[in-house]
């Protein structure tokens, strides 16, 4: 089991990680933006855990939250999410990664709960670097897994219903699979009767997958409309194959 210190150095190099891949668009959105931190797998690949960290744009009040996943049932455990407000602004410069330190201080308990010793982080498959798109148009991509020997092409399909305060949408993944054999096979990853509140679009910023089961995670880029623009919030979608 990893004590406690091993995880404040461990929380340190993923934030490093993060900062290189998190998108630094806050000027463009006007709202803010998170980073988002993969703290890896519990042993058998049942459980996932990531965070995500920011200031927020109109109090400057740095946040963080903490989510653990059922992979299986691509769902939250019961309790699995927890977050934390700072109550005053952050100095200047700061990116909000104090608050991140600070939620996975007062909640390493939940960690060791279900093994996970931010070791076990996923291995990236796909990595986009372009922005959300704020038409909220669908999106395809294509990545493969050489160590597995299958090829995959993902089809994010949105539904965006309103707009203004009564904005709602909803998406859904379709994944195509030809493993080495030749063998295909079609999932559908994500919820399309789920209406979440406010999210003008969506984007895979990267797909991961487990190192042990070859569980799939989805991270998603979400786009939600603000008072001053839009904010940048992550999401996750599991399949387990």
């Amino acid at each position: 089991m990893v004590s406690k210190k091993t995880c404040f150095l461990i929380a340190g190099a993923l934030i490093f990680c993060a900062a290189m891949f998190s998108p630094r668009t806050s000027a463009l959105w006007a709202g803010d933006t998170a980073s988002f931190v993969d703290l890896g797998f519990s042993p058998d690949g049942r459980i996932y855990i990531f965070a995500q960290y920011g200031v927020e744009s109109g109090t400057l009040r740095p946040w963080a939250d903490m989510s653990i996943v059922d992979v299986p049932r691509n769902d939250f455990v019961n309790g699995g999410q927890v977050s934390f407000i700072h109550n005053s602004p952050v100095i200047s410069g700061s990116d909000g990664a104090g608050a991140f330190y600070r939620l996975i201080s007062r909640n390493s308990s939940l960690a060791e709960q279900y093994g996970v010793t931010f070791l076990r982080q996923g291995q990236p498959l796909y990595i986009s670097l372009d922005s959300n798109d704020p038409g909220g148009n669908r999106e395809t991509i294509e990545f493969r897994d050489f160590e597995a020997g299958n090829s995959y092409k993902a089809t994010l399909v949105p539904a965006v219903e309103g707009s203004g305060s009564s904005l709602k949408s909803s998406f859904h993944i379709t994944l195509d699979r030809v493993s080495r054999n030749g063998d295909r096979k079609t999932s559908s990853v994500g919820n399309p009767q789920i209406k979440r509140p406010l999210i003008a679009s969506y984007k895979i910023k990267r797909v991961m997958v487990a190192p042990n089961d070859g569980s799939l995670i989805f991270v998603i880029e979400t786009k939600r409309q603000a008072a001053d623009g839009f904010d940048i919030r992550y999401m996750v979608e599991a399949l387990r194959q």
